[in-house]
């Protein structure tokens, strides 16, 4: 009896932090996703932006706001696909998809944007900000494996 308790102490163990981490992440993306909305975020993206080899062209079609705006509006549909995946379980692959390709984006402005890495007391250090998208990334491969919760 004592495996079967340990079982469901492990599971809900389990449980708790997949639905931390997806409340976690749907709530960054979200605060991230509105903040694109604010003029100050959108100009400092526009580096990262303009220097990588995906969507260095899209200043040239529309302004600094609008490429803010959008990837914000990205952001938050990710967030909500995240929210409403533990109702409609359907919506999770979708999520994970999501997240994954945003976090392998942004993740590779650190090797794309001039500048982004200085050397700090002989460590080199970027801008921290970019480096939760690694545990983002994480977490939307596991969503994306659908495994069960």
């Amino acid at each position: 009896m004592n495996g079967i308790s340990n079982l469901n102490t492990e599971s809900k163990i389990y449980q708790s932090g997949y639905y931390i981490s997806l409340f976690g992440a749907a709530l960054i993306l979200l605060w991230i996703g509105i903040f694109k909305f604010t003029p100050t975020e959108a100009a400092a993206i526009k580096p990262l932006v303009e220097n990588h080899f995906l969507t260095f062209f899209v200043y040239k079609i529309v302004s600094t706001q609008v490429v803010s705006n959008a990837i914000g509006v990205i952001e938050i549909i990710i967030a909500l696909l995240l929210i409403f995946s533990v109702k409609f379980a359907s919506l999770r692959k979708y999520a994970g998809i999501g997240m994954v390709i945003t976090f392998v984006v942004t993740l590779s402005y650190l090797f794309t944007t001039p500048g982004i890495w200085n050397i700090v007391d002989g460590v080199p250090v970027t801008d921290f900000f970019i480096l939760k998208d690694l545990m983002l990334l994480g977490f939307g491969l596991m969503i994306v494996s659908n495994k069960s919760v």
